[in-house]
């Protein structure tokens, strides 16, 4: 934990837009110790530094998508749509923002992205070992039961039944007479 920031209190603030994983100015600038309008600031003066796939701005739907995850009516009457920053931008964030503070979040932050791509492959390995593993035992249940009916049938003996002569049998033995 650097300045009160914990990885998972960053974890938190990452989400995935545009099938990337983002994270938005008004949090970067709260972890930071800054205004958001400051960290904008300092992004357009070195705008050069942040190309497209190092940061964006949100669409009208995407902040309503992102108002309706978070269960609230509003993030206190922003006049312009929030931009987010991928990792590349956050790691550029740095260079822009001079100070310590800034530099310790941004490592954490760094940190975070990396635990969560960690955890996000661990995940994929092991879906993708069920997966395989419930291939390789799907027809399994087919052959235990055709197993179990052999043994039934192995442990139902069947009752002889006697055997049909014509002829009387003569009793055998000392007769009464």
């Amino acid at each position: 934990m650097v300045n009160g920031v914990s990885l998972e209190v960053i974890a938190t603030k990452i989400f995935e837009i545009r099938g990337k994983r983002v994270m938005l100015d008004k949090d970067l600038a709260e972890l930071y110790g800054a205004e958001t309008k400051y960290l904008l600031r300092q992004v357009r003066r070195n705008i050069e530094r942040f190309p497209v796939d190092f940061m964006y701005v949100l669409t009208r739907q995407e902040v309503i998508d992102l108002r309706c995850q978070f269960v609230t009516s509003s993030w206190g009457g922003r006049r312009r749509l929030p931009c987010v920053f991928t990792q590349e931008g956050v790691a550029m964030l740095s260079s822009v923002l001079n100070s310590k503070r800034a530099i310790q979040v941004n490592i954490q932050i760094m940190r975070a992205f990396v635990k969560l791509k960690e955890l996000l492959l661990t995940h994929k390995d092991l879906a993708i070992k069920i997966e395989a593993l419930e291939r390789k035992y799907d027809d399994h249940d087919v052959k235990i039961q055709a197993i179990f009916n052999a043994i039934k049938q192995l442990l139902e003996t069947p009752k002889p039944e006697p055997p049909k002569s014509e002829e009387p049998k003569k009793r055998i033995g000392f007769h009464r007479s």
